[in-house]
């Protein structure tokens, strides 16, 4: 069985995969959420990318977990994407849900569709964070009005160096075991960085017709599909 290491998106903490987690471990899996500091019970300590890096890899070690399965959901991809290579033969496979991946001396903020300056201006007048979400912004991804209230509730300001500092990668993420899920509701093809590693042989694609955040509007079918990822490593 596997452990899994789940790492909720921008402004969400472990409590987002409430719902995943007892699927997980029904199944007979080992399931680790954590919250990232700067968010959730953790807000008030300063956090860039590299702090989120270490919580990831931390976790691991602390717990000394084996065939780990990393999953990081949306902006977490970037920080479990570099974690990944970093637990050594810890990993068993890494699955990144709906979620940007990490390009070495790229940021979050680099590849925003706004483009970065919009990001970090939005930043700079919120006093260093990115602030969360309000409740029509959630309109056509999956979600129930009960959903998008527990998720409007529970989101924090997200600590803003998390989302400017640049990556660092020392191998290839093409050369890690991967699963991308892409939830059709947010948009029907992958990013072109993600196109291009799924061009590996190392890559798959699962594709799920829900939103950006399955673990709340699919957590049972989501919990599948990690159970089935965990099976290829």
């Amino acid at each position: 069985m596997a452990t899994y290491v789940l790492v909720a998106g921008a402004w969400l903490g472990s409590w987002a995969w409430d719902e995943v987690v007892p699927e997980l471990r029904a199944a007979g899996h080992g399931a680790h959420p954590i919250t990232l500091t700067g968010l959730g019970d953790k807000q008030g300590v300063p956090a860039g990318q590299q702090t989120h890096v270490r919580d990831i890899v931390d976790e691991v070690e602390r717990h000394d977990l084996r065939d780990v399965v990393l999953v990081g959901h949306s902006y977490a991809g970037i920080p479990v994407g570099q974690a990944a290579e970093r637990i050594g033969d810890r990993l068993a496979r890494v699955v990144f849900v709906d979620s940007e991946v990490p390009v070495d001396g790229g940021s979050f903020a680099s590849g925003w569709w706004q483009g970065r300056a919009a990001l970090e201006a939005l930043i700079a007048d919120n006093g260093g964070f990115w602030p969360p979400l309000t409740p029509d912004d959630y309109e056509g991804q999956g979600l129930g009005d009960e959903q998008v209230a527990r998720i409007v509730g529970g989101s924090t300001p997200h600590p803003g160096a998390t989302l400017t500092e640049p990556a660092a990668l020392s191998r290839p993420l093409g050369e890690l075991p991967a699963t991308y899920i892409k939830c059709l509701l947010d948009g029907p093809e992958p990013n072109d960085d993600v196109t291009e590693l799924l061009t590996s042989e190392h890559w798959r694609l699962v594709e799920m017709d829900t939103g950006h955040w399955p673990m709340f509007s699919q957590p049972r079918e989501l919990a599948g599909i990690l159970h089935r990822a965990a099976a290829r490593s």
